[in-house]
Parts: structure tokens; sequence; C-alpha cells
């Protein structure tokens, strides 16, 4: 069971941004936010660095995104229910020891050149980033006032978009050779320096990702050690009743929605966002693309800042529809345009899925009570949605032997979100 509390953060109605007892441990729980943008974001760079290290194609390196959200998709619900049962704490250190495990396993990967290999390591990795997820999001709304609870979650979520944009930079500098061979210059080498050329590229993933497991290891210690809000709702209620306020709760089937098409528009973009750049500006060399990502990442950053401040006087909903409709346009000017015009449309899409991921987690969560860490799985499983569109748009590219018309995927994606954000304002429930 959930530990018993004498008295419960979230059940405080003093108006404190964060309980005082337990500034640092928020500190740890905001860093979790931070780790796992780094994996999550690192992919964007290993997307195009397998295609060099690993002969893929972007069809092909598209799975490396569908493995990983298949990962969150598997262990969110299982994550939940471990948590309904031993806290969000065990749950915490249970993702951290995941993480690092998989961060590990790039070592061996990247020795024998094995595409499978590193496909087991990302989903280790997810694994380990769906329990944090599953946990973290949920409980960060136990360390004050219910009141401030969604721009708790959204000031959490903004180093989540620090960790975004440096996570494309370290790949830029440190995984990114800054060779770059076209396909006439790959045919022409021998077996044998082909498979050193193949060799040297995949070593550079090394080095960061065992600092990566290094980093989750230290994170894991401090946690262990730190003393947390204690948590009683979910004793309160058996299975069978929090699951039947799961399927009654209408906000929680349109945030399940509205995750999912979310999380693929984000996973999308992302994901073939060096490509699009070198597509679209082909003088400018990988390293520069990964810089141009990172760009865009410090405005999704700015963004989770600015959205804090801004849900202090307009109705988180509203302010998602607004992000939603501008994200529409963008997409489409980023597919219809080119040059610097399609490249810039692409950058600034980052800003307006800023708020996105924790307002409507916030909102699908809001009012589910002792069913809170199960409801909190459901919208984690939600991010299968990464796992389905990358492919999709990877195909697209190959099909139209550029990757700009998959953009307008993306697009419709956030058509979905305006949807629901407009329904959700329009509704009597007391969603904020």
């Amino acid at each position: 069971m959930i530990e018993a509390p004498q008295s419960t953060a979230a059940d405080r109605e003093d108006g404190e941004f964060v309980h005082v007892g337990f500034r640092w441990s928020f500190c740890l729980i905001v860093s979790l936010f931070l780790l796992w943008a780094l994996a999550n974001n690192l992919n964007d760079v290993l997307v195009r660095q397998f295609q060099k290290s690993l002969g893929l194609n972007r069809a092909q390196a598209g799975f490396i995104q569908f493995v990983f959200y298949i990962g969150y998709f598997v262990v969110a619900l299982p994550a939940g229910l471990l948590m309904r049962k031993l806290g969000y704490k065990a749950g915490i250190i249970l993702g951290l020891g995941l993480y690092a495990i998989g961060a590990l396993l790039f070592y061996p990967a990247s020795l024998a050149l094995r595409f499978d290999m590193f496909l087991f390591a990302l989903f280790v990795i997810a694994a380990g980033a769906a329990c944090l997820e599953t946990a973290a999001n949920a409980y960060i709304g136990f360390f004050g006032s219910r009141a401030t609870a969604v721009q708790r979650l959204n000031l959490a979520q903004a180093f989540n978009g620090l960790g975004g944009c440096v996570a494309p930079a370290i790949g830029g500098m440190v995984i990114f050779s800054g060779v770059e061979y076209g396909a006439d210059t790959l045919a022409a080498m021998s077996p044998a320096q082909l498979a050193s050329y193949r060799m040297t590229e995949a070593a550079t993933v090394q080095m960061p990702y065992m600092l990566l497991a290094l980093a989750s290891l230290i994170i894991g210690i401090a946690v262990y050690l730190a003393k947390m809000p204690s948590v009683k709702d979910a004793q309160v209620a058996p299975l069978r009743q929090q699951m039947k306020t799961l399927w009654e709760s209408r906000a929680l089937k349109g945030a399940v929605a509205a995750q999912f098409f979310y999380v693929g528009a984000q996973v999308g973009i992302w994901s073939f966002f060096i490509d699009f750049v070198k597509d679209s500006l082909p003088w400018l060399t990988e390293r520069q693309a990964a810089f141009l990502l990172s760009g865009s990442l410090i405005l999704f950053m700015v963004g989770r800042f600015s959205g804090t401040i801004l849900m202090t006087r307009i109705r988180p909903c509203a302010l998602l529809g607004c992000c939603a409709v501008a994200n529409i346009l963008l997409c489409g000017l980023a597919a219809l345009c080119s040059n610097w015009l399609a490249v810039s449309a692409l950058v600034l899409t980052s800003f307006f899925m800023s708020i996105m991921f924790p307002t409507i987690f916030a909102m699908g969560v809001a009012n589910l009570g002792a069913a809170r860490p199960l409801g909190s799985s459901m919208i984690i499983m939600a991010v299968i949605g990464g796992a389905i569109l990358p492919p999709i748009m990877g195909f697209v590219g190959v099909t139209w032997g550029s990757i700009a018309p998959a953009m307008m995927l993306p697009g419709l994606c956030f058509v979905i979100i305006a949807i629901y954000a407009q329904r959700t304002m329009l509704t009597r429930h007391p969603i904020p």
C-alpha cells in the first residue's frame, strides 16, 4: 500500500506552491524531468546517426522511436499498479535502475554494430522512463496546494524542456563526428573501409550513454535517501472502484486521446527535424542542423516557463487551443514552403508545443482522486503515438524523396488537439 501520512501536501489549502518541508525532494523530482528528456531527445540524433553507422534508410530509422514508445506503452500500466501498492518513491527508484541498465547496454551494442541490440537497449531505457514519467507527473501534484498543481507541473516540465534543448547540442558535438560521406563515396569504399567507418561512427554513442547511466544511479541514491511527501489517496478505494472511476471519466478519456496525437506530432517533428533541415538547406552540416534543433527546443523550454505564468491569467484549456491552432498553421508552412521559411516554421512549432503535454496530463487526472496513479498510467500509455507516427512519416519521406510533405501529418494531430481543447472549454465538469 502507499504509505499513510499524518498530513498530505496536496491537502493543504495554504497556497504554498511547494511545501516547505519538501523543497529538496521537489528538486530531485524535477531533475527526473530533465533526465528522461535527455534520453527522449537524443533519439532525434540517433535517427540520423544510425542511418550513417548502421546503413539504415529513413523508414528503418523511424523504428527507433517505434520501439522506444512501445516500451512506454508496455510498462506504464504495470508501473502504475506498482506505485498503487508500494508508492511513488518505489516507482521512481525502479525507473532509474532500468534507465541506467538500458544506457549501459549501448556499449556492447556499439561494439557489435547490431541494430536489434540498440533497439533492446532503447526499450529498457524507455521502460525506465515510463516508470519515471508515470510517477513524477502525478507525484508533483502532492508537493503543494491543489490550486497550483497545473502550474507546478508546467514548471517541472520546463526543466524537461531544458533537457530537450541540451540533448541535440550534446548529440551534435559528441555523437555527430562531422564526417559526412555521400552515397557515391560509401559505394566506392572497400568492405574493410566501410566496416571501419561504421564502427567509428557507432562508437560515438558510448560516452554520452555511459554518463546518462551514472547520472541516473546518483539520482537514484539521492531519491532513496530523501524524505518524500506521503500519499494516502490510493489506499482508500479498492482497485475495482478505481477502474470504474477511470472508465467513467470523460476528462481522462479525452486526455488519453489528445496525448496520443500530441506525442505522435512531437516525436514525428523532432525525429525528422535534422533530415528536414538537410533537405531544405543542404549546405548546412549535420551539426548545424542539430544546433538548430537545440534552438527550437530552447523555445520549447521558454514556452514552458512563460506558459506557467500565463496560466495564472488564462484557462489552461484555452491556452492549449490557441497553441494547437498556431501549430496547425506552422506545420502547413513547413510542408508547403521551402528554404529558411519552412525551417523557421518548423523551429517555431516547439514553442507552441511546450505547454501541451503537462496541460493535457493535468486536466486528465485533475479529478480522479484515489484513481490518480492508474489514470497517470493511462495517459503515459498514450505516448504510444510516438511509436506510430515516425515510421509513417519516414515511409512518406522515402516515397516522396523529401520529408517535407510528411509534416502535414503532425498538422492533422494538432487539429485533434484543438478540438479537444475546445470541447474541454465547453464542458461543465470542474476541469481547469
